[in-house]
């Protein structure tokens, strides 16, 4: 799923593509993305004739700005933006194409059919699903060190799982809280509330560091992101925890080992990031029984 380095990267390229662009013509092939309204005849009525002004982001949400209505779309797991001419084949799994007025097309393209749209008047978005749980924005003014501690507060949940809640905090996924936490040395099974005010400082300058690295890359194209001219994103080729399993940790050279925290893969590197007491005797006990398991199949 596309986490808040690539949808940033999306919104930066659909701004340069489609602001000023006016839409005649708007046809949808899975009224199952529509969410408000559901309806695809309603959903056309509304945005013909409208012209886009800007694309912001909030978390991993883009809001298509237009005169006098707001599009919030979510792209899931595999939605793509991209902008056409209007004679270029529509290549399959297209589900809605905004037509404008100057010839081309932006199109949405989502195989697996997950992503979300939501039409809204200027600032109602904020007070209704599904912007008005979102927690702290990452790469914002809001977010301080001050803020970032006071969200975990005193919760026993494991560091991870919470890092990955979007309302807690927006725009974190698997890959980037992965990165975080092995840039501050923190194990994902530590709670919250067990980190010191130092560890909560690290972290937190940990999490705006990738992102912004990340951003520059223009996100990572770990399966099939893209960005909204079709290009993709390098950051993979720096990630130095998530994705690696068995290969060095760039710090001090030990394999960089997967599990399973909250239901998530999970890559650490277990000298960098220790384990809290009760986990390291379970890793240690796991780590033994996988190489029983090797001798006894050589024998």
């Amino acid at each position: 799923m596309p986490e808040l380095p690539e949808v940033e990267t999306v919104r930066r390229t659909l701004n340069a593509l489609i602001a000023g662009k006016t839409i005649s013509e708007v046809t949808v092939n899975l009224p199952r993305i529509l969410q408000k309204p559901d309806d695809p005849a309603a959903f056309s009525a509304i945005l013909e004739g409208r012209t886009f002004t800007t694309v912001e982001r909030r978390g991993k949400f883009l809001r298509l700005l237009l005169d006098g209505v707001t599009l919030v779309s979510h792209l899931r797991m595999e939605g793509r933006y991209g902008l056409y001419r209007s004679e270029e084949p529509v290549e399959p799994h297209t589900h809605v194409i905004f037509r404008f007025t100057d010839g081309t097309e932006l199109r949405y393209k989502d195989v697996r059919q997950f992503g979300t749209m939501h039409l809204f008047a200027p600032g109602e978005e904020w007070s209704a699903p599904p912007l008005n749980k979102l927690g702290l924005e990452p790469l914002s003014a809001e977010f301080t060190p001050e803020a970032f501690a006071k969200a975990l507060g005193k919760r026993t949940t494991k560091i991870k799982p919470l890092l990955l809640n979007q309302e807690v905090i927006v725009g974190l996924g698997n890959i980037y809280v992965d990165e975080a936490l092995h840039a501050s040395g923190i194990h994902p099974e530590r709670t919250a509330d067990s980190l010191t005010k130092r560890e909560k400082e690290k972290l937190y300058h940990a999490i705006i560091d990738t992102l912004n690295a990340a951003v520059e890359a223009g996100g990572s194209s770990v399966k099939s992101y893209v960005n909204g001219q079709g290009e993709m994103g390098m950051f993979q080729h720096r990630l130095r925890a998530y994705g690696r399993t068995g290969e060095p940790c760039d710090t001090c050279g030990r394999p960089i080992e997967k599990s399973v925290v909250g239901g998530r893969g999970t890559h650490v590197c277990p000298a960098c990031q220790r384990a809290p007491r009760g986990t390291r005797q379970t890793l240690k006990a796991a780590r033994g029984n996988a190489v029983k398991h090797r001798l006894d199949g050589k024998q």
